[in-house]
């Protein structure tokens, strides 16, 4: 605690750290929404909570300043609550302990939270200091960014007044981002009747992890391995070559991160077995690391011994269910044509979940192409419809398409060149941000999202760094002093 409020500048890394001890793991706001409230009242700041779980605050202007346009500063209130398999942290119960290394902070193996909390600490020290200089503002602190984005998806047509957006969930500083992809979530579901194993069968589980993981929108060009595909192409050559059959798969637990582990119970005549955990140790172990190992040296896989399980999947079920897993698209469809760095179309076998009767198979597709991201809707949908499994879509959101004659985007250019004599990045993003949507029901506002430097959001290695918070910071300030009149 001394180190984090040791840092510079001291009001967003006490703010910062207020926040770390208020439980908000996504769909667990409660108690965030709370603090957020208890707080503001305790520094006379007027604010409420709307039917959406949506924080609102609101600041006049500083003296002088009353005839700027009002100015609107977001972030989401929720975090993805990822931590590493030894970890005993409870994200609805404990606060996120940090660690300052260097030039960076990160948690104790979990996700630091700083995706979005650096955006809601930077609200906190605006909003609590009287001498900073500003036009009229309102705070729009979201809800359930990272799972569905229910609090920008059920706002209030007319619930916010501002004229300028300032969407503060970038996570590279000297980059003004001013387009985002839109997404959607799939999800194929299948109920089966379970059947009894063979008598003499022995029962393993094979357990792969020590992945990366990751960003599905930022880091999903990486060549990241996923935990699931990986693990598709053991399950099928079990089922093939050793006579294996499938009792229940879990890997993955969020939409929006690549997932990091997987784990399988098979079983399998006891004759097979050796010869199995000779195949994975010697031949797919050695294979995988072959792939990946430049980027996923940590990557492990081994198969050991389990109880038997009461039930398994019926065969002709497994194996529809593992040829499609293995089939599916994952990772980038299709880049930008005329900005090919950028990734245009992506999906993520984010989760998959097989036991007690029920199979899930959950993707979020990214694109900035409306018509892309339902043709790669439409190819999931037919390698999993060929399954026999159900198929429903939900929570989509539109791409954020970059306007051409951006105000503040021109401002923050000027102010950004003359704070640190270069020009900052202007470009567009894969990842979802909020802005599509807040736009859907405010046109007329005028939009941008910048931030601090973050790494390996979504992930236990996540990590902000701390010389970038305090630029971002000097350019919210210059920024803010910059806001033109009405």
């Amino acid at each position: 605690m001394s180190q984090i409020l040791s840092l510079q500048p001291e009001a967003i890394w006490r703010n910062f750290h207020l926040l770390n001890q208020v439980p908000r793991p996504s769909g667990h706001l409660e108690k965030i929404q709370k603090f957020l409230l208890d707080w503001a009242a305790e520094h006379n700041i007027e604010a409420r909570q709307d039917n959406a779980g949506n924080i609102l605050m609101y600041k006049p202007a500083t003296p002088g300043m009353e005839d700027r346009k009002v100015v609107t500063l977001q972030g989401h209130t929720d975090m993805v609550p990822q931590k590493t398999p030894d970890s005993p942290h409870n994200f609805e119960t404990d606060p996120i302990e940090t660690i300052v290394d260097g030039e960076w902070v990160h948690a104790n193996n979990t996700t630091l939270g700083a995706d979005d909390g650096m955006a809601i600490a930077t609200i906190m020290a605006i909003f609590e200091d009287d001498t900073i200089p500003h036009g009229p503002l309102e705070a729009f602190m979201t809800s359930d960014e990272e799972t569905t984005m229910y609090g920008v998806e059920h706002m209030e047509d007319g619930l916010l007044k501002g004229d300028i957006l300032l969407n503060l969930d970038n996570e590279t500083h000297g980059e003004l981002m001013i387009g985002s992809a839109g997404g959607i979530n799939f999800t194929a579901e299948l109920e089966y009747k379970e059947v009894a194993p063979e008598a003499g069968d022995q029962a393993v589980r094979i357990v792969l992890g020590g992945l990366r993981g990751g960003h599905s929108g930022l880091e999903i060009n990486e060549g990241r391995a996923n935990a699931n595909k990986l693990m598709a192409r053991v399950v099928v050559d079990a089922i093939a070559n050793f006579e294996a059959r499938l009792a229940s798969w879990k890997g993955g637990n969020m939409r929006n991160a690549i997932p990091r582990d997987a784990e399988v119970a098979l079983t399998l005549p006891a004759e097979n077995v050796a010869a199995l955990k000779e195949t994975v140790a010697e031949e797919w172990l050695k294979d995988f690391r072959d792939e990946y190992g430049y980027i996923e040296p940590n990557l492990t896989l081994e198969v050991v011994d389990t109880d038997m399980p009461e039930a398994l999947v019926p065969e002709e079920v497994q194996d529809n269910l593992a040829n499609a897993i293995l089939g599916c698209h994952n990772g980038v469809l299709r880049f930008i044509p005329h900005l090919p760095t950028i990734v245009e179309t992506s999906s993520n076998l984010s989760i998959i979940e097989i036991v007690d009767g029920k199979a899930f198979i959950k993707i979020l597709v990214r694109s900035s192409s409306d018509s892309m991201r339902q043709y790669c809707v439409d190819t999931l949908e037919a390698c999993f419809s060929m399954a026999g499994m159900k198929i429903e879509t939900g929570g989509a959101y539109p791409a954020w398409q970059p306007s051409p004659k951006s105000e503040i985007v021109e401002i923050m250019r000027e102010a950004y060149r003359d704070l640190f004599k270069e020009d900052p990045i202007v470009q567009v993003i894969h990842a979802g941000l909020e802005c599509s949507v807040i736009l859907s029901h405010c046109p007329n506002m005028d939009v941008v999202s910048f931030g601090p430097t973050l790494q390996s959001p979504h992930t236990p290695n996540e990590r902000c760094h701390i010389p970038s918070v305090e630029g971002y910071w000097r350019l919210v300030l210059e920024t803010l002093r910059r806001i033109p009149k009405k």
